[in-house]
């Protein structure tokens, strides 16, 4: 009985951890998009710019399908996912994102991952190159539902984005690789791809 309720306070004192650092990801999240925009009305209020210095701000949000490789189980799951970008004329923004792999279950399992972090772009005519570094926390379900866990993810990856029109870009290839440190079996990583659709807010 002793082990089964040292058990439950190390699980507790886990889930309090991961929740600290979400807590923490959301406030670091919010200051930097805040110190960005804070930086947009003096940009503006410029009369004469530089061509390359154009444009300090930009907020665009998106949609995509994907796909990934679960090294748990070596399971191939598919769903969509949202983002956020917030770029500077710097090329360094910040993106948030959200992905959700219900499709192709096998034993029920599913994954959903909610990320923030550092993006680096450039521009070549109408192609924009990128790579990124996220972290945040994933929610894994496994088999049958007997077990539901949250875990720190880092996420490491890049993309192309090709301008379509003024406010609409196609994402065409997202990769990215994702470590699980912390998983219930050891550390365990994925994979995945996908292709979407961005729209300029402002």
């Amino acid at each position: 009985m002793k082990n089964f309720h040292d058990s439950c306070k190390f699980v507790g004192e886990g889930r309090r951890i991961v929740g600290l650092m979400q807590s923490r990801l959301l406030r670091t999240l919010a200051a930097a998009v805040a110190a960005a925009c804070l930086g947009t009305p003096g940009a503006a209020r410029a009369q004469v710019l530089p061509s390359a210095m154009a444009g300090g701000f930009r907020l665009s949000a998106g949609g995509a399908a994907s796909g990934s490789y679960i090294q748990y189980g070596e399971r191939d799951l598919g769903g969509v996912s949202a983002f956020v970008d917030a770029e500077t004329h710097h090329r360094l923004g910040i993106e948030g994102e959200g992905r959700w792999l219900e499709f192709h279950q096998n034993e029920q399992v599913h994954v959903e991952t909610y990320s923030a972090g550092l993006r680096y772009h450039m521009n070549f005519g109408r192609f924009q190159p990128y790579a990124k570094g996220l972290i945040g926390f994933g929610d894994f379900n496994f088999p049958f539902s007997y077990a539901h866990g949250r875990y720190l993810v880092v996420t490491g990856g890049g993309g192309l984005d090709y301008r379509w029109t003024s406010r609409i870009q196609f994402r065409l290839p997202d990769v990215e690789y994702q470590d699980w440190p912390q998983f219930t079996y050891g550390a365990m990583s994925s994979v995945g791809i996908s292709a979407g659709v961005k729209v300029g807010i402002f």
